[in-house]
């Protein structure tokens, strides 16, 4: 018992143990959650802290998100060549996973990736096949089509970055009709901005407009976004030759790049748009200045979305394929470790489980064991009971036979007495031998009330508890009731009473007519039943 119970308390601490660290971990993630815009370098190490715990717990779900944020901070940073990289650690560790929700978000990811490098068709590729697997999901589950608002979104934004028009108005759509405003995780300010982006070359007043109604909304709920929304605002303002407009949006746009870390790859693009403006105002000091900061970006900037790097993607490609084949075999080890280790956690669950059975069953044995013992004892104890309960009641029985029988021989030596009487009395015998005979007679009728005190000590003795009942219950019973009383109790016929008492049969009956009335019985009492249950 002892040891059980050591081992129980063993395995409780290792569980105290890794709930703490559990929870430890979860504070780590949602850390770098909250910092990841305002200081992303910290938030990186916060989500690979966060990883590295996470593997460490077997928490491979958690693992892979704190790696997708990861990813999205190197992303929203312009290092595409990273946060690629990192998104294929992830398609390795849900190789033959079932997780088809976190399948879907990484395709997503992968095909904007590819859409950053003008990569239409794998870009396209990825997206559909994420839109697909959520579609599915959607089906399955009976959930709402407002789930698929931000893949048809991710399509909306390649195809207007790839300039396909027709298509990006056609998954716009897609967005307005299934977009929710309580269920879609894609604000419709979002959906907005896509629209006035279309509007732009057909009418950049209604687009300038749109732009102008949704902004409040970008400034309180997506600051960093406003990168996006000022660029193409100014594109609104460029295409109406609304220059001042125009330049104010394009160094707001840089302000807030700047300001929030966002967006670092639409600089050059900005710094481009600001040449050609001041192109068009014959400033082209300006402009030549611009430019050249466009081109020291685009230097810069590894991965940028610009023409001459568009074929890197591929170089990296074969060295990631490469790289992934190494990566599946150090998998492939890790994973039998996985499972060694699943194995041997799960043996101690199978040993946790038996332990704590084994203890419920010792418990309840034992449990059950006092409670017969309790009931064992509790019968030994009533048995007893009983049995002293009969013993005195037999002894009572004896004694009050004992009684019976005294009375009964006193009764027979009253009787022969007075036959002795009635004999001497009529013989003939000398007046002094009479005298002496009547002296002797009564010698012994005074003995006879000595005993009749001595057979009613007896009885009280005998029957104590009787005699206290009978007084409590009829304290108004005379002295000779309680003696008729007495004597029903020990079963005297009225007869063996009235030769006992010196009375009369009739006496006897009027006696216990007497008392019936005094114990207000009725009819049909019997009152020698009742005398008796006293």
């Amino acid at each position: 018992m002892y040891k059980v119970l050591s081992i129980l308390l063993f395995l409780f601490t290792i569980c105290c143990e890794l709930q703490s660290q559990n929870e430890e971990t979860d504070k780590i993630y949602e850390k770098a959650l909250q910092i990841r815009l305002k200081y992303p370098d910290s938030a990186i190490n916060l989500f690979s802290k966060s990883y590295k715990n996470y593997m460490k717990q077997k928490d491979t779900i958690k693992a892979i998100y704190s790696v997708l944020n990861k990813s999205e901070i190197y992303e929203n940073s312009a290092n595409y060549a990273k946060s690629y990289e990192i998104l294929w650690k992830v398609v390795i560790m849900l190789d033959g996973s079932k997780d088809v929700s976190l399948k879907s978000i990484l395709f997503h990811r992968l095909g904007r990736i590819f859409s950053y490098y003008k990569r239409e068709d794998e870009s396209i590729k990825y997206l559909k096949k994420a839109l697909n697997i959520q579609k599915n999901i959607v089906k399955k589950n009976n959930l709402s089509k407002a789930g698929l608002v931000p893949y048809y979104y991710s399509l909306v934004s390649t195809y207007r970055e790839l300039n396909n028009d027709e298509l990006t108005s056609s998954y716009l759509d897609s967005c307005y009709i299934y977009h929710n405003k309580d269920k879609s995780l894609v604000s419709k300010a979002f959906i907005d901005f896509e629209k006035a982006c279309q509007l732009i070359k057909k009418d950049s007043p209604k687009a300038i407009k749109l732009l102008d109604e949704i902004y409040p909304w970008f400034k309180e709920k997506s600051p960093s976004y406003l990168v996006l929304f000022n660029k193409y605002k100014g594109d609104a303002y460029f295409e109406v030759s609304n220059f001042v407009e125009s330049e104010k949006c394009y160094l707001d746009a840089l302000k807030v790049s700047k300001k929030y870390n966002s967006h670092i790859d639409f600089t050059p693009l900005i710094y481009e748009k600001l040449a050609a403006l001041y192109v068009k105002n014959k400033n082209y000091k300006l402009a030549y200045e611009n430019l050249s900061k466009e081109k020291i970006l685009d230097q810069n900037i590894f991965d940028i979305r610009s023409q001459r790097n568009q074929n890197h993607i591929e170089i990296r490609n074969e060295y990631l394929i490469e790289k992934q084949r190494q990566n599946q075999l150090l998998q492939k080890q890790y994973l039998k470790q996985l499972e060694q280790e699943d194995k041997i956690q799960n043996l101690q669950l199978i040993v946790l489980f038996i332990s704590i059975i084994s203890v419920l069953l010792i418990s309840f044995s034992y449990v059950k064991r006092l409670r017969h013992k309790h009931i064992s004892e509790n019968k030994m104890l009533k048995m007893n009971k009983e049995l002293e309960i009969k013993k005195k009641n037999e002894m009572l029985d004896l004694k009050n036979k004992e009684l019976a029988t005294s009375a009964l021989q006193i009764i027979e030596k009253d009787e022969l007495l007075s036959m002795l009487r009635t004999k001497i009395r009529g013989a003939k015998t000398d007046k002094s031998k009479v005298n002496e005979i009547n002296n002797a007679l009564r010698t012994t009728s005074i003995s006879n009330n000595k005993n009749w005190e001595e057979f009613k000590l007896r009885f009280i003795d005998v029957n104590k508890e009787f005699y206290d009942k009978i007084f409590a219950l009829f304290p108004n019973l005379s002295q000779g009731d309680q003696k008729i009383c007495a004597l029903i109790k020990l079963n005297f016929s009225s007869k063996n009473m009235a030769k006992l008492l010196g009375i009369s049969v009739e006496s006897v009956h009027t006696s216990r007519h007497r008392i019936r009335k005094k114990m207000n019985l009725e009819r049909s009492t019997n009152l020698e039943d009742f005398i008796n249950s006293i």
